[in-house]
């Protein structure tokens, strides 16, 4: 019985029923190490109040069989208590006890307990994620987050293993066999979803943090970083715990709140579905983070961002949790917005809002101009509902907004009503109107007009400048276009916006500097802006300069063409990174070509000097080419690139970052040409040296995956280079150049592993879909009708985060615009029409990744027409 997608309203029928007190939950992790062995057994006792006795509810499990059920003494026929993924629990009393024993599975999606087999040593590690309902997975529960309780946890596994939850460890005792029994501390009272286990032999670090509290008391937390065995030469704990320190002495005084969870442990685990997850006591992340080869300072700078994102999360989202999942946002966007905050003032990065401008808000554009888009309060009808939106909109757009209202309502208002809201809600749950409250009583306005225009309504505001000038080049009027239109309603939402418009000229030097600026509030469709009326006209003339608000900004005509020729010659990084961003948006909307974007990226990126913006600078110009360019440009806009590419790999500071992105960017390029070997199999054999380049693990690998797209490796050598890096990540790169070889049987090979078999983990499926996608849009165009005949399987068989991947993945995004055909009419477009008209009654999750695949393609297919 299909009973796992829980519904809002069930949800809300059940916390109206019944409040929980206690979870004692068991897990007998012994015989993880048994490859045969799928699950474990898992005894959960739970200890909840009812308000009508006599009343039933029901616990989530989904499990590989339970063996009993006990309510209050009394055990419960499993064949009427056990139905699907739930279990039914009859007759209650005003007190309850249930026992539910059974057997749990281990997972390889990423979802619940999650067990990876390390290929560089055999040895096996554990660890859950959960988010937004995966507790249930291995342990029986109320899977909701308004049902907050205690939990204590207790796991048996091989005693030479690090074992660790939410809790600190109170004791723990050996056993037989070589196993050992941990218990850990009741934990405050916290949502099912942010649990966790985590187990395996996991190399450990130890350090301590401790601040005075107001009435002399001193808070200590002990900090842990943890991470594979074979990891740990490349681990580098001491600056984790450096970013961790900063981060909880900034939020410490800033929130007036003490950190509530005990400890502070931290763990970078394989496979991970996520960047990160603010599990409190024990926060986990993506072990992509512990750099076994040469990392920027912008990979550092994602790095302590994500670190601090999470520990936000330790107020906004544990201590204070939102009542249902349409109130997401109220921990999402929060962390987005704290976690730059921290950064740029906690730490040594100087670059947190360029990165935020340069990445988040690119985001958060590109999804709130999807058909799919939505308030950043969504309607959240159930559990499927909830995993598709974790998106663009609920942590970047939410960020970028909350960004905008420090900016309206002042950043003391705005950090009281933080203070305010956690001492007012600690350990409970809370809605939308709970928070416009503290916001209200903080800032004194009213904050119910600012929440119906930014936080109840979709879509990107459109900003434009109408210029005018008198002969002698001084500005006569100027006012601002606002076109807001809600997609979601049709109707024009004009928003306010607090925004900076900055007057940028040329110094002595010919550097484009800022020589004036003005503040102004922005509301309805046209703002007068008198304040520059007399003034020269600038240079440039940039809307939302500092990037205060959430729009997208267009230039006047000479403003653009100074930035299409001397856009690099602006030294301020943020006011750099708000151009690009608003070209970048030009592209995508079809009014400026991907040739014209290449111009000026062969202008402005040898200028750059932030690695993280050139690396985006450089995705985004091999997108563009991609998917942008009519087909009959491409291959001359493909030999600009690479020779820009190329040149500047040379010129770079030998050993900076600036040339290992370089690098990066010429074996990305290299996928899509047969005839750029000579550098790529140079560089891997020696023959051809970049002084101060380092060809490690991570390029070597990108490089195989280039010359194998392009048909020129032997997979005997992809085999000699996986003997030679044995690792996970060898073997994820080993994956993905084995499925790029432009061969039909290989493109077939890859088809079948990822779309009609699931014995791949996650992370090697992810990979294979990679390398399959790597090729001409002929050779791939032989998968379209399969691809949609196989749709509604794929999502029935498989957990709606490993469907998703196959999904979006492998739609057939990547096509061609014939000549005098019409871009609607394109057969893929045709194709997913048709699959959407046939099936109304598809999972809502699952049409929405085809309306978003079809829209994005529908985008590149007008460009490409514009272009021409």
């Amino acid at each position: 019985m299909s009973n796992q997608n829980l519904r809002r309203d069930e949800a809300a029928a059940r916390s109206a029923l019944i409040s929980v007190d206690a979870y004692d939950v068991d897990l007998d992790l012994s015989s993880a190490e048994d490859p045969e062995s799928a699950g474990f057994r898992s005894r959960s006792t739970i200890t909840f109040r009812c308000t009508e006795p006599g009343a039933s509810t029901f616990l989530d499990f989904i499990h590989g069989g339970v063996r009993s059920v006990v309510l209050n003494g009394r055990e419960l026929p499993l064949d009427t208590a056990v139905a699907g993924s739930r279990v039914h629990l009859p007759g209650l009393e005003s007190e309850n006890t249930v026992t539910v024993e059974g057997t749990a599975l281990y997972s390889r999606s990423g979802e619940g307990m999650h067990r990876f087999t390390d290929p560089a040593d055999g040895r096996t590690y554990l660890y859950t994620q959960y988010e937004p309902a995966d507790a249930r997975r291995v342990f029986a529960n109320f899977e909701q987050p308004d049902l907050k309780a205690g939990f204590t946890f207790h796991v048996t596994a091989p005693l030479a293993w690090e074992v660790a939850s939410n809790g600190v460890e109170t004791r723990r005792t050996e056993l037989d066999g070589g196993l050992g029994r941990w218990d850990f501390a009741p934990t405050q009272r916290i949502s099912t979803y942010i649990t966790t286990v985590l187990a395996g032999p996991y190399f450990k670090a130890e350090d301590a943090w401790s601040a005075t509290l107001p009435d002399g008391s001193v808070l200590d937390i002990p900090l842990g970083a943890y991470c594979r065995s074979s990891l740990a030469e490349h681990f580098d704990p001491q600056n984790i715990f450096e970013i961790t320190k900063q981060g909880l002495a900034y939020f410490h005084e800033l929130f007036d709140y003490p950190y509530p969870f005990g400890k502070y442990d931290q763990a970078f685990v394989p496979e991970y579905n996520l960047g990160a997850m603010e599990n409190p006591g024990l926060v986990t992340f993506t072990e992509s983070y512990v750099f076994r080869s040469k990392a920027t300072e912008a990979q550092y700078e994602a790095r302590a961002n994500t670190i601090l994102h999470e520990m936000a999360h330790m107020w906004f989202g544990d201590l204070v949790t939102m009542k249902w999942w349409d109130d997401l946002w109220l921990k999402e966007s929060f962390a987005d917005y704290m976690g730059a905050l921290a950064v740029d003032r906690a730490t040594g990065f100087t670059n947190s809002w360029v990165s935020f401008a340069n990445r988040r808000k690119a985001w958060a554009y590109t999804q709130d101009q999807l058909p799919t888009t939505h308030p950043i309060v969504a309607d959240i009808t159930d559990l499927e509902a909830a995993k598709q939106n974790f998106d663009g909109i609920t942590y970047a757009k939410g960020a970028s907004v909350l960004k905008q209202l420090v900016a309206y309502v002042g950043f003391d208002a705005f950090i009281e009503a933080a203070r305010g809201y956690f001492r007012n809600h600690a350990y409970g749950n809370t809605t939308l109107s709970d928070l416009l409250t503290a916001l209200s009583e903080a800032s004194g306005r009213d904050m119910g007009v600012w929440s119906r225009l930014w936080l109840q309504t979709a879509g990107v505001p459109l900003l434009t400048p109408e210029l005018e000038t008198d002969d002698d080049g001084v500005i006569t009027s100027l006012t601002i276009v606002q076109n807001a239109p809600d997609p979601v309603s049709g109707e024009q939402v004009p928003r306010p916006h607090r925004l900076r418009i900055g007057l940028y000229n040329p110094d002595a030097a010919g550097a484009l500097v800022r020589t004036g600026s003005v503040e102004i509030d922005v509301d309805g469709p046209r703002t007068a802006v008198p304040e520059l009326e007399g003034k020269a006209r600038p240079a440039l003339l940039l809307l939302n300069d500092d990037d205060l608000t959430y729009a997208k900004v267009r230039f006047d005509s000479d403003s653009l063409h100074v930035l299409m020729q001397d856009l690099g010659r602006i030294p301020d990084p943020l006011a750099r990174a708000v151009c690009f961003s608003a070209l970048w948006n030009g592209v995508r909307d079809g009014i400026i070509s991907a040739r014209d974007y290449l111009r000026l990226i062969v202008h402005a990126a040898p200028a750059e000097t932030g690695s993280g913006v050139l690396q985006v600078l450089l995705d985004n110009s091999r997108f563009a080419v991609e998917r942008y360019a009519p087909a009959e440009d491409r291959s001359d806009l493909r030999e600009i690139l690479y020779s820009l590419v190329v040149d500047q790999l040379h010129e770079a500071e030998p050993g900076s970052d600036r040339q290992l992105v370089w690098a990066r960017s010429a074996a990305m390029l290299g996928r899509h040409s047969t005839s750029r070997t000579e550098l790529l199999r140079g560089l891997l054999q020696g023959t051809v040296t970049v002084p101060g380049l380092t060809v490690d693990s991570d390029l070597r690998w990108l490089l195989w995956q280039a010359l194998a797209a392009g048909g020129n490796a032997a997979r005997a050598e992809l085999e000699a280079e996986l003997e030679r890096d044995t690792t996970a990540s060898g073997r994820v790169g080993y994956t993905t150049a084995a499925a790029a070889f432009p061969e039909p049987a290989v493109k077939a090979a890859a088809w079948q592993d990822a779309v009609h078999s699931d014995d791949l983990s996650n992370q090697l499926l992810s990979a294979t879909i990679e390398g399959f996608t790597i090729g001409s849009i002929d050779m791939l165009s032989a998968f379209s009708a399969d691809y949609f005949a196989s749709l509604t399987l794929v999502w029935s068989s498989r957990s709606i985060g490993q469907a998703s991947r196959v999904v979006t993945g492998l739609f057939p995004g990547a096509q061609d615009l014939p000549e005098h055909m019409v871009p609607a009419d394109h057969p893929v477009l045709v194709a997913s029409m048709d699959w959407l008209e046939a099936n109304p009654q598809a999972p809502a999750a699952l049409r929405r990744i085809i309306i978003e695949q079809q829209d994005q393609l529908l985008r590149a297919l007008r460009a490409q027409a514009a272009g021409r």
